[in-house]
């Protein structure tokens, strides 16, 4: 396997994508298969996800035994893709990263930007495509040699067929796969074993699964281990390209090492892990707790961060913790809240009373929004200077009333070409539902630190 000191300029890590035709087809449970498989041969395995996604990155870090981290060009640029997949692979032997929705499934509906595609072009890496083979036999050969055919700057390496019947049902898979030049790596069976529970929003997350995700990324690793030859993946990730460029460092700065308390446990769970090295190498003392069990903020606490995750499923608990509540309430020092952050900070979810910080109600809703925002931050708060622009992401079924303060925290156009004004600047917090990546805007988080000073 190649050597990877220093992962400096030109630099081969070896690394393999893992795309589908579609989402559905077993993407998640392959990849987070192999790194476990991997992991439990002696590997060190980085693990990524592509896009905004905060729940595949949570059974990543299970599996890998170290942070899940995502790689999404719309929210930090293609220049910082390559940065950030150094950094998350330091000490790494191979690197694993898992793509989202379909193969070239992107942003706009005429480019593959923000796909898997797009990804793999990115980071110069050699893509095996998952097929659910279900009910498919010669067919799988048309199949791959369409999406091998679709963009030949993509490098499909090889096939691993998902949901097979029967040893038989492989070798036809083999056969077909054999007819268009490209190898089968790894046949599957339907296992009900590795059915993770889901919900409104997706999976359950890993924190909130408990030993019980352990156990299905236990199933995983056994199924892909039986089912993949992971010699062949390892050959695969070892052909990828030389990629130049340095890793990418978190921004240092001098502060007086405040207290930066950070919301973490089975409710906030929705995070990027860049952000506490940033706020850690701005200078900030971070301090994670969980609002479902603390009943007061990390002491000398300054700041306050409330990052998503899922309090709509734990708002009875949350409310009960009447202690945190009241401590959250009577905090003066800067808050930056995104989506489960903002909930948590309103006078009641779904009739259960939460902090009051917020002069609104949440409520769940059957309507989902999802997509992302190219917002400009509407007012001055602890976190930004009014003009910004941050593209973020949206990924709710909850809906506040009213959805914006006096001063709103963003304001960005909908599809349909109409101002939309949300969140709230008030005091000293910004609170929005819109999940944003720290990496985008360096300053940001730096300007956060400093305020909490």
């Amino acid at each position: 396997m190649a050597d990877i000191p220093g992962q400096g300029r030109g630099t081969v890590i070896p690394r393999v994508v893992i795309a589908a035709p579609s989402s559905g087809s077993g993407k998640t449970t392959v990849a987070t298969g192999l790194m476990a498989a991997l992991s439990r041969r002696g590997s060190k395995v980085a693990p990524f996800k592509v896009g905004p996604d905060y729940i595949d990155p949570g059974y990543h870090t299970l599996a890998a035994g170290r942070p899940g981290r995502n790689l999404d060009p719309v929210l930090v640029g293609e220049d910082m893709v390559a940065p950030l997949f150094k950094h998350g692979a330091a000490g790494a032997d191979i690197a694993v990263i898992e793509g989202v929705m379909g193969m070239f499934d992107g942003r706009h509906p005429t480019s593959d930007y923000g796909s898997t595609a797009h990804m793999a072009k990115l980071l110069n890496a050699p893509v095996i495509l998952v097929v659910d083979a279900w009910g498919q036999a010669r067919s799988m050969a048309a199949l791959v040699h369409g999406f091998r055919a679709f963009d030949p700057e993509i490098r499909l390496a090889g096939v691993i067929a998902n949901r097979i019947g029967s040893a038989y049902h492989a070798e036809i898979l083999e056969h077909a796969c054999d007819e268009v030049g490209l190898p089968l790596l790894g046949a599957l069976r339907r296992e009900d074993a590795l059915k993770v529970p889901s919900r409104h929003l997706g999976l359950v997350t890993a924190a909130e699964h408990g030993p019980e995700a352990v156990r299905v990324i236990d199933a995983m690793a056994e199924l892909v281990a039986g089912g993949v030859n992971l010699d062949a993946i390892v050959r695969v990730a070892g052909e990828a390209g030389p990629l130049d460029g340095e890793p990418w460092q978190a921004p240092v700065q001098e502060a007086s090492r405040p207290v930066i308390a950070v919301a973490g446990g089975a409710a906030f769970t929705f995070g990027y892990a860049e952000h506490a090295e940033m706020l850690a190498a701005a200078g900030a003392e971070v301090a994670v707790f969980d609002p479902l069990r603390d009943t007061r903020l990390p002491e000398g606490t300054k700041g306050l961060v409330l990052p998503g995750g899922f309090p709509e499923q734990h708002a009875e608990q949350l409310s009960a913790n009447e202690a945190l509540r009241e401590a959250v309430a009577a905090f003066h020092g800067p808050v930056h809240a995104e989506c489960g952050g903002l909930l948590f900070l309103v006078k009641s979810l779904d009739g259960h009373p939460m902090c009051g910080v917020l002069d609104a109600e949440a409520q769940m809703t059957p309507s989902l929004s999802l997509g992302y925002r190219d917002a400009v931050a509407a007012a001055d708060s602890p976190l930004c200077t009014e003009g910004i622009r941050w593209t973020g992401h949206e990924f709710h079924r909850t809906v506040v009333t009213p959805i914006r303060g006096e001063k709103p925290a963003w304001i960005w156009r909908d599809r349909a070409g109409s101002v939309v004004r949300e969140g709230f600047v008030q005091r000293r917090v910004h609170a929005s539902y819109l999940h944003t990546h720290p990496v985008a805007n360096p300053g940001a988080i730096a300007r956060f630190v400093r305020a909490c000073e």
